[in-house]
């Protein structure tokens, strides 16, 4: 089972940004306080279980705890906020992004085997 990295700094995400250029990083935005949350994070934890997971690293952004980190990952990356969230980065851009009820196993591991 590959794990997860929570980010909860704007200087910590820079770096994950930057090193997309090496390895790319799926990035998981989870609101604590949210039922279709809650649903896509256990899709989540099933990506993690997968072989595909261990081919790109795994970060979760928490809105309710990191909001900067929220709000500075959609505007670098130009991508509109949504919670959950999933967006793939590869090479310093977002290659993929998807949200709510899309947010399958299924689909983790197929935009990452696609990344």
């Amino acid at each position: 089972m590959t794990g997860f990295q929570e980010i909860t700094s704007i200087s910590a995400l820079a770096e994950v940004i930057e090193s997309s250029e090496r390895q790319p990083a799926l990035f998981f935005k989870h609101s604590l306080t949210c039922g279709i949350s809650q649903r896509a994070f256990g899709e989540f934890e099933r990506y993690l279980q997968s072989p595909e997971s261990g081919t790109v690293r795994n970060y979760l952004v928490v809105v309710q705890t990191a909001r900067e980190v929220s709000n500075e990952l959609a505007r670098v990356l130009s991508v509109e906020h949504e919670s959950p969230q999933a967006i793939l980065v590869n090479g310093g851009q977002a290659v993929w992004n998807d949200s709510h009820l899309a947010l399958k196993s299924d689909a983790l591991k197929m935009a990452v085997s696609r990344g």
